[in-house]
């Protein structure tokens, strides 16, 4: 059942001037019901007014009084003696921060089930119909291009019960079909691979197999000239010219589905060289009650079997090193959404009814936010880099299966979400932290590992990162959950607020179009 808390901040505001402009409708009243020629009624009535309103005030104040000694005001509760202005701030007891965490949770990052289930299922019929419409177009008797697969499968923190403050983005991924009888021969580069880049150790290439031995048919050589190259003599799939087909096909079939949406909303398809496709959603009406733009991520993949999916890489990880092996077009990334989401449930079901660990994830994704707003450059770019939430999710994992579950009760949070702190402050000072399912043999055998993952090579997720950058982070790491209240209160005022999605949506995409016209 969903709690919402009272906003006092706003609430006694309200009740003030209501009563107040109830008590000027009093004495209009009671002035028009009085002798008009009276020259004092006027006066008679002034001295009630300034009164009542004197009285309202003074509750106003007193109220406030007693919510702040009572630890209802915006600092939330605090030991004894922590504002005192004579010296330094005393470390909150574990009640407290406790006290000081939930309430952080429940005022800024906890979402509404009622606004995110209306939001998934927006998503869904939106990008069905889309999808539907590109399958339909594509499919030409005789056509040797990608074709889509018909469904879609929803990945993400929306889709974990993880994310935070508003449900305003999305990951969707769009399975591809390739043309029949050609099979996918997937590869993991690892770090054997001579003069490659960290950050693309966990790359894969995908080398296809022609359906009548090494020699290429005439009749396939048009879908290999047009969405293959070539790699160490091989014809690999090129996921920079599959990105480049699958935006211009959505584009073309955006047509189809647009007389049937624009009573319920605005839709938009903004699409970059190099970046992913972003389905923008604004809603018009009631469709959608709660009123929130909402920008999809359609990322197009081709399916491995065993849930497996090829992503094209993202474009801050298209760097390598002099001498990388391959042109960076052939590389894709490996998916394990429904691995990771398996895990989730597996891990439920392990722990207690009330466990925190999702919440302790989600807490600490918003302290990490919060904090990154106080950086400077260029180590605020760097700060959110390393501390992804791929990476707080990775540290989650490996956390929950070292100790007894059960001490994840929700009345642990505090020393639950300090453990994960420690942690991974301490993957970051030894500067490991590992890819929880590629060459790990420690996944636990309730959840079902595709041999592709096991047979990869380990993967360090913290390799892309110089020494300095990361005992960095782990000392920042560690004096964010020192300076926990302190960063929450100066943080979270009106100043440093994020914008309203409305007013995202409409700067993102203007942005987005502008920077499209630039590289054109």
């Amino acid at each position: 059942m969903t709690v919402y808390t009272l906003n006092l901040r706003v609430f006694w505001p309200l009740v003030t001037c209501l009563c107040t402009a109830l008590v000027c409708l009093y004495q209009a009243a009671r002035s028009r019901a009085g002798a008009p020629d009276s020259d004092s009624a006027p006066d008679s009535g002034a001295v009630p007014l300034l009164k009542g309103s004197a009285l309202l005030l003074l509750g106003f104040l007193l109220l406030r009084y007693c919510a702040s000694r009572s630890g209802g005001g915006e600092c939330g509760p605090r030991p004894r003696g922590a504002c005192s202005a004579r010296g330094p701030e005393a470390p909150p007891s574990s009640a407290a921060r406790r006290s000081l965490l939930e309430s952080f949770y429940e005022q800024q990052l906890r979402l509404s089930p009622h606004v995110l289930g209306h939001s998934k299922a927006h998503v869904s019929r939106i990008v069905g119909e889309l999808v539907r419409a590109a399958k339909a177009q594509g499919l030409q008797p005789g056509s040797l291009t990608p074709t889509l697969r018909g469904d879609f499968v929803q990945i993400g923190s929306a889709y974990e019960q993880h994310k935070v403050r508003s449900p305003d983005c999305f990951d969707i991924l769009v399975p591809l079909k390739l043309p029949p009888r050609l099979e996918l021969e997937p590869r993991c580069l690892g770090a054997e691979e001579p003069g490659l880049a960290p950050e693309l150790r966990s790359a894969f290439t995908c080398a296809l197999k022609a359906p009548q031995g090494a020699a290429w048919p005439r009749g396939y050589r048009p879908f290999s000239e047009g969405f293959c190259v070539e790699l160490q003599g091989r014809r690999c799939l090129s996921s920079a010219l599959v990105l480049r087909w699958f935006q211009g096909h959505l584009q073309r079939c955006l047509g189809a589905v647009l007389y049937r949406l624009q009573e319920r909303c605005r839709i938009r398809l903004a699409a970059c060289p190099g970046r992913q496709l972003t389905l923008h959603i604004l809603p018009r009406s009631d469709y959608v009650c709660c009123h929130i733009s909402m920008a999809v991520r359609l990322i197009p993949a081709v399916p491995l079997g065993d849930s497996l999916y090829l992503i094209a890489l993202q474009p801050g990880a298209r760097r390598a090193q002099p001498g990388a092996a391959g042109p960076l077009q052939a590389l894709w990334g490996l998916n394990v959404s429904k691995q990771e989401q398996r895990l989730l449930s597996w891990l439920k079901e392990q722990t207690p009814a009330s466990s925190c660990h999702l919440k302790c994830l989600q807490i600490l994704k918003g302290l990490r936010d919060l904090r990154g707003r106080g950086l400077e450059q260029p180590f605020g770019a760097q700060w959110s880099r390393v501390l992804s939430s791929y990476v707080l999710k990775t540290a989650l994992f490996s956390l929950l299966l070292r100790g007894p579950r059960q001490a994840w009760e929700e009345q642990f949070l505090a020393e639950r979400l300090e453990d994960l702190v420690l942690y991974l402050r301490d993957c970051l000072q030894k500067r490991v932290l590992m890819h929880f399912f590629l060459g790990n043999a420690s996944v636990p055998e309730a959840v079902p590992v595709p041999k592709l993952l096991k047979e990869a090579a380990p993967v360090n997720l913290l390799a892309a990162f110089d020494a300095p950058t990361l005992d960095l982070a782990a000392f920042q790491l560690l004096n964010t959950w020192n300076q926990a209240p302190k960063i929450i209160r100066k943080y979270s005022s009106p100043r440093y607020l994020r914008k309203s999605p409305t007013t995202r949506f409409i700067e993102g995409f203007t942005l987005m179009n502008l920077e499209c016209h630039l590289k054109v």
